[in-house]
């Protein structure tokens, strides 16, 4: 294409130039090239420059999104006249989770509740870039504002505002279950995740807050009420050692590949015992077929034994070695059988109790020998060790000996092998020496499952380890505590954020075979320079590294155009 001028001459101002834009084309039939006039922009003198320049204008952000490359002769400064650079921002770790946000299907989710409601605020874009915050750089809603504006680029969020991010916080939490429902029937499909044994274990966080526990209701300055989440002072023994401090207890299911695919939450004085319900009952609704649930040792109870059986379904559960007020051993211990060992060096006896009850439950005994000779060492360590205090005390007068020995007879670690005689001497309890020998390096579980092979129950229990790891980095990769939220549903929403976090974390792992802390590393060098130049502003990516190719491609994300941003 290009501009041809024509002239004429007309009766009212004599010779006059038109303006038009022309194409060349090959006409088949007279086998002769012709002109086309695309467009008539009129009389040349009249002609609105202003408006040429725009279209040009427009034309060129167009080429420079779609191609990647700066027009030239509308973003060059000229000799003398180079580019100002105004800064850079990161783009790496935002722009990998939002097309990881898209891929997994998390963004159609928001946006299929989000269709019959009118928002003026974009809130898919604003609950990504809260998550986006847990898995990068872990801060204050109030900080998230800086956060946004000046030290990352977030695709159509230039800026945020905290008070539209409780609003969207409150939001999510409204709809977590559809949401929770529809993003795990997009993850399972997307990546042919396994459910037919899922993980199920529970931990604690905490939260700040003012005054008393969840019997203290408080607005929130528009006359909405709302009552604190957790029981504070209820519960003496929290899992993070903040018994002062409210507490809630948080619950992941999690795949055997290691993917949360569903969480809870309940105050903190919830036990382990009574939440088993609410999961088996939420997980029926969501079709899985036949599941095997897999549990440690505080969920195990003949209730929620029964619950997890139901719809067909079964369970692997950890079993206490130690029963009774006086720590009996169980019976399982001393049922007679060898010990099969496994390729991985542990040894399991299979066997079955209660054969007549209609709830027969199958046990297997694990057995550690590596854990076992540590067990041995660590014993052998604390009788030495009381043996040589119980002889300091003969060396001891009579007033401070009978004070020393009460205490040695109580202590915590040493006095479970002390025994007192009737007159009052102290020695080795070489019985309950013997006693305690018969739990090294053992574990027990059992099942419901009759049709599994003893391997595949073992091994399947031991990867509950892998909830174990998505608790550990939910508290020191994404910091979800301690958590600042005063209202119930901002602290479940929180939470929530945390779970989606986790969840494109584990994804993103599994697919490229590499840690977060090692994915960082190598997109943390992906930034976007803006420059201004004397026709506009040019918002351009720095180059990519033939790693950070390599991992877009591993986890099928497009990389970036060139030039994310033209304003004239």
């Amino acid at each position: 294409m290009y501009l041809r001028t024509t002239k004429a001459n007309t009766r009212a101002d004599g010779p006059v130039e038109y303006l038009q834009l022309c194409q060349n084309y090959y006409d088949k039939h007279t086998k002769r090239s012709k002109t086309e006039v695309v467009y008539n922009f009129g009389r040349k003198d009249l002609v609105d420059v202003a408006t040429i320049q725009q279209l040009v204008s427009n034309l060129a952000n167009y080429i420079a999104k779609e191609t990647g490359e700066i027009v030239p002769q509308l973003f060059t400064s000229g000799p003398g006249a180079p580019a100002t650079f105004l800064g850079s921002v990161n783009l790496g770790g935002t722009w990998l989770l939002d097309r990881l946000w898209q891929r997994i299907g998390i963004a159609k989710a928001l946006k299929s509740v989000l269709t019959d409601r009118k928002y003026d605020t974009p809130l898919e874009r604003l609950i990504f870039s809260m998550v986006a915050n847990r898995a990068l750089d872990p801060s204050s809603k109030l900080h998230l504002e800086h956060w946004v504006a000046n030290e990352v680029y977030i695709e159509d969020l230039p800026a945020v505002d905290s008070q539209n991010l409780y609003r969207a916080m409150d939001f999510l939490q409204e709809h977590s279950d559809v949401l929770q429902k529809a993003i795990f029937h997009s993850v399972a499909d997307l990546f042919n995740l396994e459910v037919d044994l899922l993980f199920i274990d529970t931990t604690t966080t905490y939260f700040e807050i003012e005054g008393e526990d969840a019997d203290t209701i408080e607005t929130d300055g528009q006359g909405e009420e709302s009552v604190h989440l957790g029981y504070r002072r209820r519960s003496k023994h929290g899992k993070d050692n903040h018994p002062e401090l409210a507490q809630v207890v948080i619950c992941f299911a999690v795949t055997r590949s290691g993917i949360p695919v569903k969480c809870w939450s309940w105050p903190g004085n919830t036990s382990d015992k009574a939440i088993v319900e609410e999961i088996k009952q939420d997980l029926n609704l969501w079709d899985l077929g036949r599941t095997i649930y897999v549990e440690d040792t505080g969920f195990n109870s003949e209730r929620n034994r029964r619950i997890l059986r139901g719809a067909g379904d079964h369970y692997i559960i950890g079993e206490k070695l130690r029963l009774g007020r006086y720590a009996d051993a169980h019976p399982a211990l001393s049922q007679k059988g060898k010990f099969k060992q496994l390729d991985n060096g542990l040894e399991i006896k299979d066997m079955l109790l209660d054969t007549e009850s209609t709830t027969c439950r199958r046990f297997i005994l694990i057995r550690n020998p590596d854990e076992a000779k540590r067990d041995k060492l660590k014993r052998d360590d604390i009788v030495a060790e009381a043996e040589r205090r119980i002889g300091s005390l003969r060396q001891e007068r009579q007033d401070q000996h009978t004070k020393r020995t009460c205490e040695l007879r109580s202590h915590a670690v040493f006095g479970k092998y002390i025994k007192q005689s009737k007159t009052g001497k102290l020695s080795i309890d070489k019985m309950k020496i013997r006693k305690e020998e018969q739990f090294d390096g053992k574990y027990l579980i059992s099942t419901s499952e009759l049709k599994l092979s003893s391997e595949e129950v073992v091994m399947g229990y031991k990867q509950l380890a892998n909830i174990e790891r998505v608790f550990r980095d939910m508290k020191h990769l994404i910091d979800i505590r301690p958590v600042y939220h005063r209202k119930e549903q901002r602290i479940r929403s929180h939470i929530l954020l945390c779970w989606l976090a986790m969840l494109m974390i584990r994804i993103a792992e599994q697919e490229s075979q590499m840690t977060w802390f090692q994915m960082k590393k190598i997109f943390n060098k992906l930034h976007l320079g803006t420059l201004e130049t004397p026709q506009g502003i040019v918002r351009q990516t720095s180059e990519l590294t033939p790693e950070m190719k390599n991992l877009f491609n591993t986890l099928q994300i497009d990389t970036p155009n060139k030039v994310l941003h033209v304003e004239t």
